[in-house]
């Protein structure tokens, strides 16, 4: 009698091993069919589709967040049409006419474009008020009307939002002042002009210089204080302040203060000229800081009947500074602002041969 086979063949785990209460995922895998398995996946990348796109949105939410803060504060570049910028809010330190950079200027941003942006304030009226880059501005105005190009019809620009007047002058004037060809007359004209607008509420010169020029050193402040009451005394005299140097300036101010009836003689000795250039304006300017030389006495006759020249004073621009020199009979005297005991007395004696064979005798009048 053969053995009877049996139908099924189950292993039972042990009792132990079977978790209560919990279908093992095996077992759940096995009893899954492929619909349920599909949806199961579906619902798995839906639900990393709605993480992603989650992430997505607040990083854009960030972004733009972000963008409107630089915008606001002006730190994206723009390009905005030359007809909607205004030079109204502000007045500028510059002094109107031909400017001699400005070709150099315009040949630059023809050949490489505008490496820096100006800087503008959003108004009410959709338009834009220029803060920062009057040079650059005329120079786009200038490339547009000679070339009708509309590459220069806008301007780059960072644009913020509106400011308050004393920040706004003190964006303009702090990134002037870096401009090796600002003069003290231009700024010292800018703080009158300030002083002199009621809206800044502010009638003092003084006080106005140390609002616009507060990132300057207390020299320098104090220079363009001296400037700006220079240019007061001589309001509508001066043709060209912006050549006076610095020390010339400062020293006439303090002559007019020292002698008020001086200011008479200087505005005669200034306006004889009306034709006078640059130069020539801060060499009669110059004429009042000199010390006075003493009046000569009477030519002596000397032997042969030949008479003793007066004694000239002269100045000379050099690399320290102006050296003063005064000539007489056998005499040469120079002042400058160097120290000759540390000069190599070599070098010191060769100089002076150089100028004693230099000089030509006239007529025989060596000894006068």
């Amino acid at each position: 009698m053969t053995r009877k086979r049996r139908m099924f063949d189950i292993d039972m785990p042990a009792v132990d091993d079977i978790p209560i209460g919990k279908v093992p995922d095996k077992v759940l895998e096995k009893r899954r069919g492929p619909m349920a398995a599909a949806i199961s996946e579906n619902a798995n990348a839906l639900r990393d589709q709605q993480s992603t796109e989650e992430t997505i949105r607040a990083e854009n939410d960030r972004l733009a967040h972000e963008l409107v803060r630089l915008r606001s504060e002006g730190l994206v570049t723009e390009r905005v049409a030359l007809s909607d910028v205004v030079t109204e809010k502000l007045t500028r330190d510059r002094k109107p006419g031909p400017d001699a950079e400005l070709e150099e200027l315009k040949e630059s941003i023809r050949d490489i474009g505008l490496s820096n942006p100006i800087r503008l304030e959003r108004r009410a009226d959709g338009r834009f008020e220029l803060i920062q880059g009057m040079r650059r501005l005329s120079a786009y105005r200038a490339l547009h009307e000679e070339t009708g190009d509309d590459l220069y019809a806008k301007i780059p620009a960072g644009i913020s939002d509106g400011a308050d007047l004393n920040d706004s002058y003190r964006r303009m004037v702090d990134e002037n002042l870096i401009r090796k060809d600002i003069s003290f007359a231009e700024m010292g004209a800018l703080a009158r002009a300030y002083a002199e607008d009621p809206a800044n509420d502010c009638p003092e010169v003084d006080k106005a210089v140390a609002i616009l020029f507060k990132s300057a050193s207390y020299t320098k402040r104090s220079y363009i204080r001296a400037f700006a009451s220079l240019l007061m005394m001589l309001d509508k005299v001066l043709m060209h302040p912006n050549e006076i140097p610095r020390n010339l300036g400062v020293d006439l101010k303090r002559k007019l203060d020292a002698n008020p009836g001086l200011l008479r003689q200087v505005s005669n000795a200034v306006m004889s000229e009306p034709d006078r250039d640059g130069p020539r304006e801060v060499a009669i300017l110059r004429s009042f800081t000199e010390p006075e030389i003493p009046a000569q006495k009477k030519p002596v006759l000397a032997s042969g009947g030949k008479t003793r020249r007066a004694k000239t004073t002269f100045q000379v621009s050099g690399r320290a500074g102006v050296a003063k020199c005064s000539a007489s009979s056998g005499r040469i005297e120079l002042r400058y602002d160097l120290d000759f005991t540390r000069v190599d007395r070599a070098k010191l004696e060769q100089a002076i041969a150089t100028l004693i064979d230099e000089l030509q005798e006239e007529d025989d009048l060596t000894h006068g």
